[in-house]
């Protein structure tokens, strides 16, 4: 859908994942992807963080990606990544982005 826009596939699902999420990883995008190789993304991420759209902090062995609130067109990326989330097919949008992301309480049913 918007691949050509950001130059391939994988820039689009990184770009998605982020906007789903908020923050990433690049193996936890890869693994979200069914297997995409783990190289690819982290080229992408390098690559939109020398662009400035992204800022990348490490905690602990991880390099954790997050939106740069600095990066003047910010608004109007993920006003169009919003727009493209909302185009996809439903069974798509929950199989990708919609991961249980936070811990779940001990004993809790599922």
């Amino acid at each position: 859908m918007l691949e050509e826009l950001f130059g391939n596939a994988t820039a689009e699902k990184v770009l998605l994942y982020l906007h789903g999420y908020e923050e990433g990883y690049a193996s936890a995008i890869a693994d979200t992807f069914d297997g995409m190789p783990v190289s690819m993304v982290q080229q992408q991420l390098a690559r939109f963080e020398r662009a400035g759209l992204l800022v990348s902090v490490k905690k602990g062995r991880t390099r954790l990606f997050l939106w740069n609130p600095r990066y003047a067109f910010l608004a109007e990326v993920r006003a169009l990544l919003d727009k493209a989330m909302r185009a996809l097919p439903a069974d798509e949008r929950r199989r990708y982005f919609s991961q249980r992301r936070r811990p779940r309480r001990s004993g809790k049913p599922e």
